[in-house]
């Protein structure tokens, strides 16, 4: 049995886990799953959890103002440039300037070295939780698991802490 298939299996011993998938946001290409997928359809899955994913890193406004330099290099003061009020625009601008926080739309993009800066996405629905939670390692990570977790029968507290170790083990494996 794989790395991949091994964590997928103790992501998937968790009371209430309904599926487990390692994707790459970058493609939304899944690793490996295990379980069933929303809907029934686990690359549909796959393909809509990166996108989130993916949104979530490339917008600055996800990211920790440490992501931005050591002690905020590459940033402006707060308030230098900006509209008075705290909007962070620039005055007269159209809110895609570099360093917006808008990447791909003239932003800085995701920080690639060390990991994404966002540790975990939650999504919760009805009857369910969607639990994303990102592989970091020391270089280009663009992996995180995906664990669709049934709302009544899950704990979010334990499945996340269950994903964070599953997540270390896999960059140490």
């Amino acid at each position: 049995m794989s790395d991949i298939d091994m964590s997928l299996y103790e992501v998937m011993a968790l009371p209430g886990a309904r599926g487990a998938a390692l994707v790459d946001w970058t493609c939304g290409l899944a690793l490996g799953s295990a379980g069933e997928s929303p809907r029934g359809q686990p690359e549909a899955a796959a393909v809509e959890a990166a996108e989130l994913a993916r949104c979530s890193v490339e917008y600055g406004t996800f990211r920790p103002p440490e992501d931005d330099g050591p002690d905020g290099a590459g940033r402006e003061p707060d308030g230098a440039g900006r509209e008075p009020g705290g909007t962070g625009r620039v005055p007269g601008g159209t809110g895609f300037e570099p360093g917006s926080g808008s990447a791909g739309l003239g932003g800085d993009g995701p920080r690639r070295t060390g990991g994404t800066g966002v540790e975990d996405l939650i999504v919760t629905t009805r009857t369910a939780y969607h639990v994303l939670r990102f592989v970091e390692t020391g270089h280009d990570s663009s992996l995180f698991l995906h664990l669709w977790l049934d709302r009544d029968a899950g704990n979010l507290a334990v499945a996340r802490i269950r994903l964070k170790e599953t997540a270390r083990r896999l960059v140490l494996g």
